[in-house]
C-alpha cells in the first residue's frame, strides 16, 4: 500500500458517511483565470484524492458564455434566477466589478441569502456583494486594487486588509492565489488537518499563509530598499493618501531630519520626498480613473488634491492624459 494510500485510510473516519458539499461558481464578465483555478482547483483534488464526491461544483452566469479577462470562455449549467441546493456561492469578479450592474443578479444573491446560502467574494466578487447589500455588518475584504474605491463608495462597510475573512455566512478573499489559503481552509474545517494538507501538496503549496497575512509583498520587498527610514515615510505615504502630510511629519515618523529624509530619497527613488508622495498617490488616482465609475472630484479628493483642476493638471503632468479622457479611452478599449 502507497503512503497516499495509508494516508487515506487513515482519515476514512473525517472522510465517511459526509454528504456532498455543494459549491456554486459564479464568474462574472472579464474575472481572472488564477483566482478562478485557484478556488475550483482544491475541490477537484479533494474530490480527485479522496476518491469520494467530496464538493459538488456547480457554475452559474448570467449569460450563456463567460469569458475571462484572458479571452478563456466558460459556458455555465446553471443561470441567474436558479435556486439549486447550494451551501456556498462564490462570485468570482476581475477587471471593473463596480460596471457590473445586472439588478437580476443582485436579487439572486439575496434570494440564496434568504435560503441559507452562505455567500462569498473572490478578488472584487466582494463589490457585487457590497451592491446587493449583504456585507452589512460583516467583516470582509476584496482585492487591494479595489479597497479605495469601495470604500469610497460603502463607507459602513468593514474592510481588512488579509488575504480571506470567512464572518459567519460570508466568505470574502483576495484573489489571485490568496483563493489557494481560503480552500485550504475550508478542507480543513470539513475533513481535518491531514487532508487539507494532502490537498495543498498536491498543488505544491507548501506554505499555507494564515488569512490575515498581507495581500501585497512587504514594503522592503516591493520598493527593493533596506533603509528603515525610507520604508518608514513609505508606509506613512501609503497610509495618508486623502489627508497628505507634510515633509516635517513625514521626517517625524521616519525618525530623521526633512533634508537627510529628501537626500535618502534622492538616492533611492531620485527624487525628493514630496515628489514620491505625489506620485504615490497619483498613481492610487489612476486606479480609481481606469478601474472604479467613482466621479473624478471625488477621486481628487480621495487623493488629497485640493479641487478637481488642480488634480486634473497633476494627473496630465504625470501620464500625459487628463483622467477625463483617459477613462473615456479606457471605456473605448472594452
Amino acid at each position: 500500500m502507497s503512503q497516499k494510500d495509508e494516508k487515506l485510510r487513515e482519515m476514512d473516519i473525517a472522510l465517511s458517511h459526509q454528504a456532498p458539499y455543494r459549491v456554486g461558481i459564479f464568474p462574472t464578465p472579464g474575472f481572472a483565470l488564477m483566482s478562478y483555478a485557484s478556488t475550483v482547483e482544491p475541490l477537484r483534488a479533494a474530490n480527485l484524492l479522496s476518491r469520494r464526491r467530496l464538493y459538488e461544483i456547480h457554475h452559474f452566469g448570467a449569460t450563456e458564455r463567460v469569458v475571462s479577462s484572458g479571452a478563456a470562455k466558460l459556458e455555465p449549467a446553471g443561470s441567474v434566477g436558479d435556486l439549486p441546493a447550494l451551501d456556498l456561492l462564490l462570485v468570482v469578479a476581475g477587471g471593473d466589478p463596480f460596471a457590473f450592474k445586472n439588478a437580476a443578479t443582485f436579487a439572486w444573491l439575496r434570494a440564496l441569502d434568504r435560503r441559507g446560502v452562505g455567500i462569498g467574494g473572490v478578488s472584487g466578487g466582494a463589490v457585487l456583494l457590497a451592491r446587493a447589500g449583504l456585507l452589512n455588518g460583516r467583516r470582509m475584504t476584496v482585492h487591494w486594487e479595489h479597497a479605495a474605491a469601495l470604500s469610497r463608495a460603502y463607507p459602513d462597510l468593514w474592510i481588512e486588509r488579509r488575504l480571506y475573512v470567512i464572518d459567519r455566512d460570508r466568505v470574502t478573499c483576495g484573489g489571485g492565489t490568496a483563493p489557494l489559503d481560503l480552500m485550504h481552509a475550508l478542507i480543513r474545517r470539513h475533513h481535518g488537518r491531514a487532508f487539507a494538507r494532502l490537498v495543498s501538496d498536491w498543488f505544491l503549496h507548501t506554505e499555507v499563509r494564515a488569512p490575515g497575512a498581507p495581500q501585497r509583498g512587504g514594503l522592503t520587498e516591493r520598493l527593493g530598499n533596506h533603509s528603515q527610514h525610507v520604508i518608514e515615510a513609505v508606509e506613512v505615504m501609503e497610509n495618508h493618501v486623502a489627508d497628505p502630510l507634510n515633509l516635517t511629519q513625514i521626517a517625524l515618523v521616519a525618525g530623521v531630519t526633512p533634508r537627510h529624509l529628501n537626500r535618502l530619497f534622492a538616492q533611492s527613488f531620485g527624487c525628493g520626498a514630496m515628489a514620491y508622495y505625489r506620485d504615490l498617490r497619483l498613481d492610487v488616482a489612476k486606479r480609481l480613473v481606469t478601474a472604479s465609475p467613482m466621479p473624478v472630484a471625488d477621486i481628487a479628493e480621495a487623493t488629497g488634491f485640493a479641487n478637481a483642476g488642480h488634480f486634473s493638471n497633476a494627473y496630465k503632468s504625470k501620464f500625459n492624459i487628463r483622467p477625463r479622457t483617459d477613462r473615456r479611452s479606457r471605456i473605448a478599449l472594452h
